[in-house]
């Protein structure tokens, strides 16, 4: 388990080289890590109304108490209406985001079958970085009967640069593998 101050001790001055930055409050850092599952799909069918192992599960991937996110208008193509619950989310922040990273970078990400790095396609235009994972269940936390809802998780990394390039040394850092 890495702590901030370990990563800032360790990695900081040699981003800052890396990105020839002249001050070390100028490298970037992570903001938040945004973790969520969509649960639209499942809320529109009739079978499926209670939410409370997808909360568990989360919470057991997290450490925090997701919240509900309800949707703010009607779409009649997908039977949604308003207010109905479209997705779980949890925003990790500081010392629990970094933790977050890192069992993602040791743990989840080489247990995905065929992985080859993550796609650089992925930041959008305010260096966040967008990764969507097909099922939730190769995280270590959750044991084989924990999950019976297939779904996938989609997690968002906010740094607190707007430059993808700085943002991209940031990730490499952590541990993350990019394919060029």
């Amino acid at each position: 388990m890495v702590t901030i101050q370990e990563f800032k001790k360790k990695h900081l001055p040699i981003l800052q080289e890396k990105l020839w930055l002249k001050n070390v409050h100028e490298t970037p850092a992570v903001d938040k890590v945004i973790v969520s599952i969509g649960i639209g799909s499942l809320a529109t069918r009739k079978s499926q109304k209670d939410f409370s192992e997808l909360e568990e599960n989360l919470t057991k991937i997290t450490g925090q108490h997701p919240r509900m996110i309800m949707s703010k208008q009607s779409i009649s193509n997908f039977k949604l209406r308003e207010w109905m619950p479209v997705m779980l989310q949890v925003t990790l922040r500081k010392g629990m985001a970094y933790d977050f990273l890192w069992r993602l970078t040791t743990l989840v990400l080489p247990r995905l079958r065929d992985f080859a790095g993550l796609l650089p396609k992925h930041f959008d235009g305010q260096a966040n970085y967008n990764l969507g994972l097909p099922n939730y269940n190769i995280f270590p936390e959750l044991g084989v009967d924990d999950v019976t809802i297939q779904t996938g998780i989609q997690i968002t990394i906010v740094p607190t640069t707007d430059n993808v390039d700085h943002a991209k040394a940031l990730l490499q850092s952590i541990g993350f593998i990019f394919k060029d």
